[in-house]
């Protein structure tokens, strides 16, 4: 499996502590993702989960999803997941803005019905960022230490 551009050094090292099923699901996703919009930043975190956002500029506010790895899991999650359309109803969260798909296999979400999704929040945030970005196909690295 091949990505389109490498894992960053610091999100690598944590991500190596994290269970084999993890690491790769996340990899594969995360080229889904780049595939899809190749031209997406990548923005890491390390907070409550390890987390690689993904951006149509260098804002976390023009984000359209990420991956967070958690302990025994991860999600697809979409940032203003309320505000897209979902008519497979694939979406699950309770909070204000963001909802997620549970991911545990591949096929949770190389299909047509999520591809259709990460390409409509795509499309909602091209829409509603407020200016123009220079800064694409990035990965910036957020992670301290």
């Amino acid at each position: 499996m091949s990505t389109l551009r490498p894992i960053h050094p610091d999100f690598e090292r944590l991500l190596g502590f994290k269970e084999k099923q993890l690491i790769g699901l996340f990899a594969d996703l995360r080229a889904f993702i780049l595939e899809l919009y190749p031209q997406s930043n990548e923005l890491l975190y390390h907070t409550h989960a390890l987390t690689a956002v993904f951006s149509i500029s260098d804002k976390l506010s023009d984000a359209f999803c990420m991956l967070p790895i958690y302990t025994n899991h991860m999600n697809l999650g979409f940032n203003k997941g309320t505000l897209l359309k979902d008519p497979h109803q694939l979406l699950t969260g309770t909070g204000n803005l963001i909802r997620h798909i549970d991911v545990k296999e591949p096929k949770d979400y190389r299909n047509s019905k999520v591809q259709g999704l990460i390409q409509e929040a795509i499309d909602f945030a091209i829409k509603d960022m407020d200016k123009p970005t220079k800064v694409m196909a990035q990965t910036i690295s957020k992670i301290k230490g």
